[in-house]
């Protein structure tokens, strides 16, 4: 085996292993309502989040994989370093924030390593910074406006339709809790599969590009098997569960209700599905956290714990440049050893 197909071939560990941290990372995004609303036992909705994001990448197209597969300008050798040092540093990253149980995002991981190992491997020109070309983005300057737009579209639309639905069911009987239990089912579906769609694109797209650079594929298509690969890895780590996230998401920030639940849930679907569709990968946690805190502060604002808010964007803040200089760090130490 050449030096390039044994690269490659870490890559694509390197990349599954990054697919289980994400799973497990972010499966509490979908899960941390309904188990805190009561809604479902954490064994059932453990087991919906997994069969439902593993459909999303499935069924769904490749427009995130794509925008993904981009971010990077350079040749097959230096292509394949970078990777390996962006992933290092992603899962490193990961894994640390799970521990601290702090709902940072995957997805800023994951573009501060690549940012900052390309920059160490080949300086300015080799990141792609592009923009927006129509409604998708284009590159770093497009993804990480994606990024950055997500989690306020997410708090907003979350405090709107809080407050629409309190109103419209302020007249409402007990009885209603029940349905919106049932309804929490179906959100948290459709949460989970709009994750799979955009999360395990990610990963598509870097294993697609790693197969591109080392000659084994002639064109950037993510193969079948690529995407049943990401789809299990991410399902994996979504039925490992992400308990410390959990209690974060479903009681930190605000204690949430069955119709917050349900609305919180509703609205992050509708967001994430919808960067999906325009290939724009967002964080799926961001999105999940902000639309938590929006609904919670469109019923109780006094009633939103703010501090640990602030923990959570202190967090959000630092993953880009902590992931950034910890990619350098590992391509600065993958020239000395190579």
């Amino acid at each position: 085996m050449s030096g390039v197909a044994a690269a490659a071939v870490v890559v694509v560990v390197l990349a599954i292993v990054f697919d289980v941290t994400n799973g497990f990372h972010d499966s509490s995004n979908s899960v941390a309502a309904p188990v805190a609303t009561g809604a479902m036992t954490p064994a059932a909705a453990v087991a919906v989040a997994a069969v439902f994001t593993a459909l999303g990448p499935l069924l769904a197209g490749t427009a995130v994989a794509d925008t993904v597969g981009g971010l990077v300008e350079v040749g097959a050798t230096e292509t394949l370093d970078i990777l390996l040092a962006a992933l290092v540093a992603s899962v490193v990253w990961n894994l640390l924030t799970w521990w601290r149980g702090l709902p940072s995002s995957s997805s800023h991981a994951l573009v501060g390593g690549l940012v900052g190992a390309a920059l160490t491997a080949g300086g300015l020109g080799a990141v792609r910074w592009g923009g927006f070309t129509g409604w998708r983005p284009d590159g770093i300057v497009g993804v990480l406006a994606a990024l950055a737009l997500s989690p306020l579209l997410g708090g907003l639309v979350g405090w709107a339709a809080s407050r629409l639905a309190a109103r419209s069911l302020r007249r409402a009987r007990r009885g209603v809790t029940r349905w919106l239990c049932r309804g929490e089912w179906a959100t948290a579906a459709a949460l989970s599969f709009s994750h799979g769609t955009n999360d395990a694109q990610k990963t598509m797209g870097l294993i697609t590009l790693a197969l591109v650079s080392s000659g084994s594929l002639s064109a950037f298509v993510v193969p079948l098997w690529v995407k049943l690969v990401c789809a299990g890895a991410l399902t994996i780590g979504t039925a490992s569960g992400g308990w410390r996230i959990v209690r974060t998401l479903g009681r930190g920030i605000y204690r949430i209700r069955p119709l917050d639940g349900l609305t919180s849930q509703g609205t992050s679907s509708l967001v994430i599905g919808a960067a999906a569709v325009v290939g724009a990968p967002v964080s799926t946690t961001h999105v999940v956290a902000s639309s938590v805190a929006g609904v919670g502060a469109g019923r109780r604002w006094r009633h939103v714990r703010w501090p640990v808010v602030r923990e959570i964007a202190l967090a959000w803040l630092v993953t880009l440049p902590c992931c950034a200089a910890l990619g350098a760090t590992v391509a600065l130490a993958e020239r000395m050893v190579l």
